[in-house]
């Protein structure tokens, strides 16, 4: 290990005298790759940590803040129904009308997904993501004003077309900072906010039934009217907060076009730390500008399509329970109260949050096995839907077990399909290929959102109906599309086996792309993942 000085480096990235230019002749007519410069893992991981502490709680409290929204409306259709008080009898909805406005929302974010991302990875991605959720909370308060079942229809359309691309968004802007086989544990710490959120908005949803009636407004718009505030005052903030992507040592940032009007935010990284970065991750500081062909080369690459329907299942199977939990837990006991529903539902997504903190950082030390993580903990979800299917009726408490079962199953799929998507293409089609994929694995994926909001549990009559088989046909169609899941992951675990993933590009030391097959990245975090990091480096082979 050569553990260069920061002064050494600078040199290595000013341009080379005349000696140096006769030895980069003599070592091109060598065939021969100029030295890399190589650090400490210990000092690089540090370097990465820094960076957990400016980006990680911006990600995570935005996306509290916005699962929250997108999904309180599944809480509101049994806040204060015991005194009529709830979304359903005071709008006067339909069951037609509540699945209607569910799936119109992800009609909107798979129509929207990936245009959004592919238009933040050529503007400003801190300021795409602050209009993303500033945005969200107009939209979310904007719901406090609704009246009738179009209103509400239409909102749910809107909060799905500004919400577009903020979960591929966040996975992309991601790989803008870190090698894609370290930022499986990273959006498992964020993701986490989602079940945070389902939990709290759980509890809090209580508080809110107790205010019921005042000011006027009943619980349910106070709780639209809140999340919505806070998210427009953290849209506003996160200006400041998130940073720009990172620039090569010695670079200026130049603001142009609307870029000129936003406030400066701080560098992620200077000095030293910048240095070991741009050595660590050479791939992110010299993109090549994407083109349409590149952007096609990306949707016809096969790989797409095995991720998409490994999404497909498990975010179909976790938005239905997120909408649909209170119902499916009053189905197994009609005379709970809305505020037992409410804290009935919070401990499947504790139970969500404490599997993605268990597995997604195993995944990430072994990265080479990700179908492995996701297809047993998708089978758990199975285990948990058969138990809340077939537990007899008479024992409730064993089919709410299953329910937590499907949260902890739940936890770690979407992190670890989302990672994936970006190993495979980041290496494949380099910028582009994460912008492009990761958008599009959310936004066709979320077809499973649609099928499990517009045509399961509430929005199948039949199924609906009262009696000891409730919601078992919906259950049993989850179940379906989970294995749908797990064999897609099998498939392509075999089919790069067989195919390979070959980069179409070639970065070289100098950062800049050729048309070379070679079989990987050449900067530091790619010789790294060559091999899997297993159990090494933990702290108790530390103290050893």
């Amino acid at each position: 290990m050569a553990d260069a000085s920061a002064e050494g480096v600078t040199k290595a990235l000013s341009p080379r005298n005349s000696s140096a230019s006769y030895d980069a002749t003599a070592r091109q007519e060598a065939n021969a790759a100029p030295p890399a410069i190589e650090y400490d893992v210990e000092r690089i991981e540090k370097v990465y940590r820094r960076l957990d502490l400016r980006i990680i709680p911006a990600f995570w409290t935005l996306y509290f803040l916005c699962s929250a929204i997108r999904s309180n409306i599944g809480l509101a259709q049994t806040m204060n129904e015991d005194v009529g008080h709830d979304l359903i009898t005071v709008l006067g909805l339909s069951s037609k009308d509540i699945s209607t406005a569910l799936a119109l929302f992800y009609v909107a974010y798979v129509l929207f997904d990936c245009p959004s991302n592919l238009i933040m990875s050529k503007l400003s991605p801190r300021a795409w993501m602050a209009r993303i959720v500033f945005a969200v909370g107009l939209i979310g308060a904007s719901f406090t004003a609704v009246r009738d079942a179009w209103s509400l229809k239409f909102l749910r359309f809107l909060l799905g077309v500004v919400i577009a691309g903020m979960w591929p968004g966040m996975a992309y802007y991601l790989t803008l900072f870190y090698p894609p086989s370290r930022t499986g544990k990273r959006i498992g710490q964020y993701f986490t906010a989602a079940q945070v959120s389902a939990a709290v908005v759980g509890l809090v949803s209580a508080g809110f039934q107790l205010i019921d009636g005042r000011g006027g407004l009943y619980g349910f718009q106070w709780m639209f009217l809140i999340y919505g505030i806070v998210a427009i005052i953290v849209g506003v903030a996160l200006l400041w907060w998130l940073p720009d992507r990172p620039l090569p040592p010695g670079q200026s940032r130049t603001n142009t076009g609307i870029a000129k009007w936003l406030p400066a935010t701080p560098e992620a990284l200077t000095g030293e730390d910048a240095l070991i970065h741009y050595e660590d991750l050479k791939r992110v500081y010299h993109p090549r500008p994407w083109t349409l062909k590149d952007l096609l080369n990306v949707l016809m690459d096969w790989r797409l399509w095995p991720l998409t329907l490994m999404y497909f299942g498990v975010v179909g199977v976790g938005i239905g329970t997120q909408l649909y939990g209170t119902v499916i837990i009053h189905g197994i006991n009609p005379k709970f109260t809305g505020v037992q529903l409410s804290l009935l539902f919070a401990p499947i997504w504790i139970m969500d949050l404490i599997a993605i903190l268990i597995v997604t950082p195993i995944s990430d030390r072994f990265h080479r096995l990700r179908p492995f993580f996701f297809s047993a903990a998708t089978s758990i979800q199975i285990a948990g839907l058969l138990t809340v299917t077939f537990a007899p009726t008479s024992n409730p408490w064993a089919r709410y077990g299953g329910l937590l079962l499907i949260g902890f199953g739940l936890g770690p799929t979407v992190p670890i399909c989302m990672t994936w998507t970006n190993e495979i293409f980041q290496r494949r089609h380099g910028e582009v290929g994460v912008a492009a994929a990761s958008a599009l694995v959310s936004g066709l994926g979320n077809l499973g959102s649609i099928t499990t909001t517009y045509a399961l549990y509430t929005g199948w009559p039949a199924d609906a109906a009262p009696g000891p088989h409730q919601y078992r046909n919906s259950n049993l169609v989850m179940i379906a599309i989970l294995a749908v899941s797990v064999t897609s992951s099998f498939v392509m675990f075999i089919a790069l086996k067989i195919v390979g993933d070959k980069p179409r590009n070639k970065l070289n030391n100098d950062g800049n792309s050729t048309n070379d097959d070679s079989d990987s990245f050449q900067d530091g975090a790619a010789r790294r993942e060559a091999e899997q990091r297993g159990f090494s480096r933990m702290w108790w082979s530390k103290k050893a």
